[in-house]
């Protein structure tokens, strides 16, 4: 089993950070810090969708020499997913951060039970 683990240090990593972000996202009651555990989630998956599409021993998909047999070439879906989804993290990230400014603004504290509590407040209100 340790022999798996030297070999597949690519995948490895990408269990561990994401485990880091996950248990981050949820154990975190600070909206900033469930961000930063979503950023460091996306990643892992990034990482591992990486260690996955690559292939030793094959190039890019970019034809030189001559060369068009599709098993000399690394699959070029996964870096697109990966292009993709890094796009779609950017634009997630700058939303949320945009969503806790207002809601800092609005409560003064980035706290997700004491933003309850004031939402409770609110509501007998």
């Amino acid at each position: 089993m340790p022999e798996t683990f030297f070999t597949n240090y690519y995948d490895v990593a990408a269990v561990i950070l994401f485990g880091i972000g996950f248990t981050t996202l949820f154990l975190h009651r600070n909206f900033v810090k469930k961000i930063i555990g979503l950023n460091i989630a996306e990643t892992a998956v990034y990482l591992f969708l990486a260690a996955k599409g690559y292939v030793v021993g094959r190039a890019a998909p970019i034809i030189v020499d001559g060369v068009q047999d599709a098993s000399a070439y690394i699959n070029p879906i996964p870096t697109g997913l990966i292009l993709t989804g890094i796009v779609i993290s950017v634009s997630l990230t700058a939303f949320s951060l945009s969503l806790i400014v207002s809601i800092y603004k609005y409560y003064g504290t980035l706290d997700l039970d004491e933003i309850l509590k004031l939402v409770a407040q609110e509501e007998e209100d």
